[in-house]
């Protein structure tokens, strides 16, 4: 019994009782979903739900009073053993052998779409991220982004979500104007210009500039030359770098497409229609104040050229206009203060905040070597890149480590521990795991140890298995919170302790025979089963954090 099953068995109890007047409240009322949750000790049973203090109140008993009249409902149902009272009013569920165990076929025969679910069906998300200038190489705040945007996008199509990786190609505005100066002046010989951009990797387009465009120096514009084929050379090095950590986006937007095709304007005419548009000293208005941001934001400014929010207005309009239901956007921390004036935006449309517009802020990043700060790139100069992450460690260390805490905090990585074999890394850990499973597996069939052969589930009785049946229980519920809450680093998280409970059971339970006189039996057949089960899943987490899962080790 899987704890999906367990918790559709739960509500069938629940609205049995409301509808035959035990419960005291109507059977609609029970919730459509009953949350089951492992407990802190093995020893208060397999599973453990909270929905009797839920239903107290609105039922007008004790919790106490429908906890026992659910553990003694529970009591009945095929496959659960014991259900006890606890506490305030918890019920602790104890499964029997057989029925913990038929997880482990279940598991094998789901395969890869064993976790999926439908809570993200039908809808439509546009995750746009990274969106890194082209004025340089990814900094290291982009690579985490390149990590947690494309492992959200992941695990958000496992939840039946229709999602488009998109990338704001900001081509507009005086950053690449910047970056232009500073190539040409490099092809000069020159030092950049004091707001220029400084690093190798300026004389390096500089230099690939000159060799597209031999007269580039000596044409009528030579500043437009060095940004038009710079930024295509930057761009096209950063696209590279991006695939090459596994990262591809559907869709690079161009903001210059906005100002050229009439996208500003028909925004703000929209606004316009709606009200949400005034003129004050010259300038025109959006009126954000109205819904919780601290001021009212100017969209045109007095001399008739657009403010920046203008572009703001247009791509998120164009959006909607695409056909999302939801858009969210992943900017760095420096963006904090941005975010009430997006949502009062968005409500401005007529929008939902927080529903038609979600914006997740990520935290720094520091990469330590010998427990010292990396501050620059010898490439970049001045900020440590995507690059010298993958050299240093490769790809699926570097991003393993950057999904595997909440966006939302600062984190230290240790250079040092992720080059390491063993089991205090991480990433190692969990992938030996799978090396692991997948050994035991070509071993046992040498020994003639077959899937096919039989299956008992009854015959797991050992702690370490039904701790192991348990924790693999819990993948579709990791799968579908980390979904709900934007947060990947709940799948890594869970997979190191995946990782844990088989190493265990690993150390004590054996899948093939010990000796050549011993015979194989149905429970190496059904262990088995269990490793086969456990390698599913572990190789299926580790791809929706776009993490290798290797055989061999």
């Amino acid at each position: 019994m899987t704890p999906e099953q367990l918790s559709t068995a739960i509500r069938a109890c629940l609205v049995d009782a409301a509808a035959s007047g035990r419960l005291g409240l109507p059977a609609g009322s029970v919730p459509d979903e009953v949350r089951v949750e492992r407990p802190r000790s093995r020893e208060h049973g397999d599973w453990s739900t909270s929905i009797a203090l839920q239903l107290a109140k609105p039922a007008g008993l004790p919790p106490r009073e429908v906890a026992t009249l659910l553990a003694g409902l529970l009591a009945g149902v095929p496959g659960v053993q014991r259900a006890d009272v606890a506490g305030p009013g918890f019920v602790n569920i104890t499964l029997d052998v057989a029925s913990a165990g038929e997880q482990a076929r279940t598991i094998v025969e789901l395969g890869a779409s064993y976790g999926e679910g439908r809570a993200a069906a039908g809808e439509r998300v546009n995750l746009e991220f990274v969106s890194a200038n082209p004025t340089g190489p990814i900094h290291l705040g982009g690579v985490r982004w390149a990590a947690v945007g494309d492992s959200l996008a992941r695990i958000l199509a496992a939840q039946g979500a229709d999602v488009t990786r998109e990338y704001y190609f900001n081509d507009h505005g005086a950053q690449i104007d910047r970056f232009a100066r500073s190539l040409l002046a490099r092809a000069r010989g020159e030092e950049p210009p004091e707001d220029g951009y400084g690093g190798e990797y300026i004389h390096e387009i500089a230099d690939q500039v000159l060799a597209m465009a031999p007269d580039a120096l000596t044409c009528s514009d030579p500043q437009e030359v060095f940004r038009q084929h710079g930024v295509e050379l930057m761009f096209a090095e950063i696209k590279q770098s991006l695939h090459d950590f596994g990262v591809d986006f559907d869709v690079f937007f161009h903001e210059n497409t906005l100002h050229e095709s009439g996208a500003v304007q028909r925004a703000i005419d929209r606004l316009r229609e709606q009200g949400q548009m005034f003129e004050k000293d010259g300038a025109l208005w959006l009126r954000t104040t109205a819904y919780g941001d601290d001021k009212d934001r100017v969209v045109v400014k007095s001399d008739g050229q657009p403010a920046y929010i203008s572009g703001d207005l247009a791509y998120y309009l164009d959006k909607r206009e695409r056909g999302f239901d939801r858009v969210i956007i992943m900017l760095g921390a420096d963006h904090h203060g941005y975010v009430s004036r997006m949502m009062a935006m968005c409500a401005c449309f007529g929008d939902v905040p927080g529903t038609n517009l979600e914006i997740l802020i990520g935290q720094m990043v520091n990469l330590l070597r010998d427990g010292e700060p990396l501050r620059m790139s010898k490439r970049a100069g001045t900020v440590v890149t995507m690059g010298d992450l993958v050299d240093a460690v490769g790809v699926d260390a570097g991003r393993y480590a950057l999904a595997r805490s909440s966006s939302d905090s600062m984190i230290d990585v240790d250079l040092d521990l992720l080059t390491k074999r063993t089991n205090d890394n991480p990433v190692f850990y969990v992938q030996y795991a799978h090396a692991r499973t997948c050994n035991v597996t070509r071993l046992a069939t040498e020994d003639g140890v077959r899937l096919a052969d039989g299956f008992d589930p009854s015959l797991l009785g050992h702690d370490t298995e039904s701790v192991l049946l348990a924790v693999l229980g819990q993948f579709p519920g990791v799968v579908a919170r980390a979904a709900e809450l934007r947060e990947p680093h709940r799948v890594a998280r869970y997979l190191e302790t995946l990782a844990a409970a088989y190493h265990k059971w690993y150390d004590v339970c054996r899948v093939r025979p010990q000796d050549a006189d011993e015979a194989v039996t149905d429970l190496h057949r059904t262990r088995l089963w269990v490793n086969e089960a456990t390698r599913t899943v572990l190789a299926r987490g580790l791809d929706l954090l776009g993490v290798s899962a290797p055989e061999r080790m």
